[in-house]
């Protein structure tokens, strides 16, 4: 397997300012990773990888990973394109971070076997995936870290849905150098239109996130809504109990309801979450956090 990034795209200038001319440059790279899927079966392929910045940003810059969700149609994997989450990415570079944003292997412009699969509603076995979605994540940052300006000690983990949960799984493991891990509506087996706020195997859910607090010392941040369609309100604040009651470090907020279905507020409606983030940041490892300008 290759030790280097294959960069695709040098450059690209999204936003110019005109007082410092700070430029927020994207980048596309290919990241070799391997790992195992639900069966065992070792899988090594190219993961497609979007990294945002800030040119004139100090250096070395902190890195920020960010993990996707899943469909709950199988067939909308291949449909999943090039995971960005640009608006919240240009911010997280707004303030200081190298962004890298992972379409991991089995969805989109990545491709190959889905090797986080878990199983129908009725036999689920939750684990294996989200190690392999934690595994990719952990190859990803060594990568960015070896770029030149990037920070090999500072980084955040966060994600969306199952990119949530796998921010809570990498923090089981305590990964050096990671000061902060941020939830978005993390949870499994969920499917709005067939059971609403009903996901599967929510006991085994939970009994995963024990499992991670016997080891999570890592500072979490669980952020959730009361109208999250696929999680529900209440087994994401059983789950957060049961983290916290074998010994995991963090903190939970319940937003009230937003839109149709709070499931999506990472993505739309930032200025909700973002001051509780910033605030959690501040308070583990990065104290000189200034909100930055949103830029349209």
């Amino acid at each position: 397997m290759r030790n280097k990034l294959t960069l695709l795209i040098c450059s690209a200038t999204l936003f110019a300012s005109p007082a410092t001319q700070a430029k927020l440059v994207e980048e596309i790279i290919k990241v070799p990773v391997k790992v195992s899927n639900g069966y065992g079966k070792a899988v090594e392929h190219e993961a497609v990888v979007t990294l945002f910045y800030e040119d004139t940003a100090p250096k070395p810059y902190p890195v920020v990973v960010i993990n996707h969700g899943r469909a709950a149609k199988p067939e909308q994997l291949a449909a999943f394109g090039r995971a960005k989450y640009a608006v919240n990415s240009r911010w997280l570079a707004g303030l200081g971070f190298m962004v890298a944003v992972p379409t991991r292997v089995g969805y989109g412009e990545t491709g190959g076997e889905d090797v986080e699969y878990t199983g129908t509603c009725s036999r689920k076995n939750y684990p294996p995936g989200y190690e392999a979605a934690a595994m990719q994540t952990v190859q990803v940052l060594q990568l960015v870290r070896q770029r030149p300006g990037v920070a090999k000690d500072r980084a955040v983990v966060m994600g969306q849905s199952f990119g949530g949960t796998t921010s809570v799984t990498l923090a089981a493991k305590n990964f050096p150098g990671v000061q902060a891990f941020i939830n978005f509506a993390g949870g499994g087996g969920g499917n709005p239109e067939t059971q609403p706020q009903e996901p599967c195997a929510t006991g085994q859910l939970k009994d995963m996130f024990a499992d991670y607090g016997k080891t999570a010392r890592t500072p979490t941040l669980w952020v959730y809504t009361e109208n999250d369609q696929w999680m529900g309100p209440k087994y994401p604040r059983e789950w957060f109990d049961a983290f916290k009651a074998k010994g995991g470090v963090g903190e939970f907020v319940l937003f009230p309801p937003n839109g149709k279905d709070g499931h999506g507020l990472f993505s739309n409606a930032p200025d909700v979450w973002r001051p509780s983030a910033v605030e959690f940041l501040r308070a583990n490892g990065y104290p000189d956090l200034k909100m930055p300008e949103v830029k349209k």
